[in-house]
């Protein structure tokens, strides 16, 4: 939660904590990392990976019986429609990462109100179905980009899943509820699903997904999955990109730091993910 009530109308839990698996559908080079050595106009002549990675991830979820939210980027969905269709009627839900992975701490309102137009329409377009759900590119729903939730009720969408609740250079809100809420915005009520944490010497901790399944040691992360599941009776939002389960990708050329943080452990997380799939 954001205010300091908490709200009263929150779903309660299923009597078995289910977890949920989201995928973040972007190519290795929509990174914001990368932003400043790939310009968006080259992106269109760079070898394009995600097709195949997002396929090996939804042989992985079938494989363990599992349905995942795909929160698809516009520009991947305008290129790869019969990949986005494959999703939907795989049975798992299709949601939006925006456009063109611009983070929202560098839109205008209008501007992120076009580029979830855009990325709602495409995708509606091609599954006929409504699109309900967004997580912004870089988890950029900040302190200073709140007014985010109200353009995304604005434009439809019942609800977020872009708050990360950590301290971090590029991102979160420290203050924020570790788990589900519903966040009133005037008359309109918007869900947010944040990105679990553990809490752990007065501090929100990431665990899970994303850098941090790659990173982190395994240990940790069995350790936090059974905190919050087991030990608080919640439910864990784990997250990964397609390009994450693929060491073979072109290395771009940027320094030390962001090296490390985007291809470190890649050739470990199909194996760690299989781990999580199938004991949670």
């Amino acid at each position: 939660m954001l205010e300091t009530d908490r709200p009263t109308d929150v779903a309660t839990l299923p009597e078995a904590v289910v977890n949920a698996f989201s995928i973040d559908v972007e190519d290795y080079f929509h990174v914001e990392a990368f932003r400043h050595v790939i310009r968006p106009d080259d992106w269109g002549s760079m070898v394009q990976r995600v097709e195949p990675n997002t396929r090996r991830l939804m042989a992985l979820l079938d494989d363990h019986g599992v349905h995942a939210t795909f929160f698809v980027l516009g520009w991947v969905a305008e290129r790869r429609p019969g990949l986005i269709r494959d999703i939907h009627s795989g049975g798992h839900e299709v949601a939006i990462h925006g456009y063109d992975h611009r983070p929202i701490t560098i839109m205008t309102p209008a501007e992120l109100r076009e580029d979830l137009r855009r990325a709602k329409g495409i995708v509606e377009d091609i599954t006929g179905d409504a699109v309900l759900g967004y997580r912004a590119p870089t988890y950029s729903v900040v302190e200073g980009t709140l007014w985010a939730l109200d353009v995304m009720l604005e434009e439809g969408l019942r609800y977020d899943s872009s708050i990360f609740p950590i301290a971090h250079d590029r991102y979160g809100i420290p203050r924020a509820d570790r788990h589900p809420w519903v966040e009133r915005r005037g008359t309109s009520e918007i869900a947010e699903f944040p990105i679990s944490t553990v809490r752990l010497f007065g501090r929100n901790l990431p665990f899970v997904g994303g850098g941090y399944l790659r990173l982190l040691p395994m240990p940790y992360v069995r350790w936090g999955m059974r905190r919050v599941v087991a030990g608080e009776g919640r439910p864990v939002m784990l997250y990964v990109h397609p390009w994450e389960l693929d060491p073979g990708q072109p290395v771009m050329p940027v320094g030390r730091f962001a090296r490390v943080r985007h291809y470190h452990g890649l050739a470990r997380v199909e194996d760690r993910l299989s781990e999580l799939l199938r004991a949670f």
